[in-house]
C-alpha cells in the first residue's frame, strides 16, 4: 500500500522474494499530470501494474467497499509506505501480523508527512528507516528496527528519497520474515525526541532571504523538486516567479548596510543576494515561470536584474524597479 516513490523498490523487492506471496496493491487514485492534465497512476500504482498486480485505488481506503475487497485477500500482512491516507482501526486489525509501514526517519524523529525534507532542513548527519508497526496515531506505533545511513550534506529532497527507499528495500524482505516466522515483537517508541511533520505545500517553498545562507542552501537541497525554493523576481511588467534550482555560499564582503533579499551583485560573474546573519547566497541555476532551466548568468544576459533591488516582496512595483536600475547607473 502506497503512492510515491518511497515503496516502489520494496514492492519489487516482495515480487521478486521466494517465500512471500504479493497478492495485491493500494494506492491512491490516478491524477491529472503533465501539461495537458492527462489522468497518470502513481508511481506505486504504475510498478504494481507492470509486475501484473490486482491494484485497487479508493477515495477512501476506510470505506466498506475496500475493506471487504482487503479481506478477500486473506492478508497475513499489508506493507505502507508513503501512501498519504491514514489507516483506520477496522483496517489496521484486519491482516494477521497487521500492517508494517515503512517510514522514512529514525522514529519518533520526524513523524508525519514529509520526514526527507525535514532531515535535510535541519542538516542532520544521518537519517535512516524505521520498521514500524502501524497503529492509529500518526507514526506512533511500536517499531520492529530501523536501517541507518549517514548524511553527506548534499542531498536534494528527491536523491535521499531514492536513497531511503532502496535502503528499506534492501530489508524489508528479511524484516518480514523475522515478524512473520520468528516472531520479532516491536518496541514502544522512545518519549523524548519527538518531532512531527506537515504536508508540503507550495508556500513552504518561499525563500525567506533572512535566513543565514547555510540555511537557505538547505532549503534549497531539500524542497528540490517539490515545492521548490522559488521567490517573486519585481520586473517592469509585475512580478516573475523564480524557481531557484542550485546555489552556494557568496563568498565576497556583504555591505553593513545591506537588506536581506537585497541583490548586491548581477553581472557576468555571478547573481548574489544577501541574506540573514550577513551573509549571501549567489543563485547557480534558475528556472523562470515558464521557462527552462538555465545558468543565472544566462538568464541574466535575457533579463538584467539591477544591483540594489529587493526580493523580499517590498519592491515590486515598476517604478520601483525603475528607481533602483537609475541608482545603478549612476554609480
Amino acid at each position: 500500500m502506497g503512492s510515491g516513490e518511497l515503496g516502489v523498490p520494496s514492492l519489487k523487492r516482495l515480487g521478486a522474494a521466494s517465500g512471500i506471496s504479493l497478492v495485491g496493491a493500494v494506492t491512491q487514485p490516478d491524477r491529472p499530470q503533465g501539461r495537458h492534465r492527462h489522468l497518470a497512476p502513481t508511481p506505486l500504482g504504475k510498478a504494481a501494474l507492470e509486475l501484473g498486480l490486482p491494484v485497487w485505488k479508493p477515495d477512501n481506503v476506510n470505506t466498506p467497499e475496500s475493506l471487504e475487497w482487503l479481506r478477500g485477500l486473506n492478508l497475513d500482512l499489508l506493507v505502507v509506505a508513503s501512501y498519504g491516507q491514514l489507516l483506520r482501526e477496522p483496517l489496521l486489525n484486519l491482516p494477521r501480523f497487521g500492517c508494517l509501514n515503512l517510514h522514512a526517519s529514525l522514529l519518533p524523529k520526524y513523524r508525519g508527512a514529509a520526514p526527507v525534507q525535514a532531515a535535510i532542513l535541519a542538516g542532520d548527519g544521518e537519517t535512516g528507516v524505521s520498521f514500524m508497526k502501524l497503529d492509529k496515531g500518526l507514526d506512533t506505533g511500536p517499531v520492529y528496527e530501523m536501517v541507518r545511513m549517514p548524511l553527506a550534506g548534499t542531498e536534494t529532497g528527491a536523491g535521499l528519497e531514492e536513497a531511503l527507499a532502496e535502503l528499506a528495500a534492501g530489508d524489508v524482505c528479511a524484516c518480514i520474515h523475522r515478524i512473520c516466522c520468528e516472531g520479532l515483537a516491536p518496541q514502544p517508541q522512545q518519549a523524548t525526541g519527538i518531532s512531527l511533520t506537515r504536508k508540503l505545500k507550495k508556500e513552504h517553498g518561499r525563500i525567506d532571504w533572512r535566513q543565514s545562507s547555510p540555511e537557505l542552501l538547505r532549503h534549497v537541497r531539500a524542497y528540490h523538486p517539490w515545492p521548490g525554493s522559488w521567490f517573486d523576481l519585481p520586473t517592469a511588467h509585475g512580478p516573475r516567479r523564480m524557481l531557484v534550482t542550485a546555489a552556494e555560499a557568496f563568498q565576497g564582503e556583504m555591505p553593513g548596510s545591506t537588506a536581506p533579499g537585497e541583490v548586491v551583485q548581477a553581472d557576468a560573474h555571478g547573481w548574489a543576494v544577501a541574506c540573514g546573519c550577513g551573509s549571501g547566497l549567489r543563485l547557480v541555476r534558475v528556472v523562470p515561470g515558464g521557462q527552462r532551466e538555465m545558468d543565472s548568468a544566462e538568464f541574466l544576459r535575457g533579463c538584467p536584474v539591477p544591483v540594489g533591488i529587493r526580493l523580499d516582496g517590498e519592491q515590486t512595483t515598476f517604478e520601483k524597479v525603475i528607481s533602483a536600475r537609475n541608482e545603478t547607473n549612476s554609480h
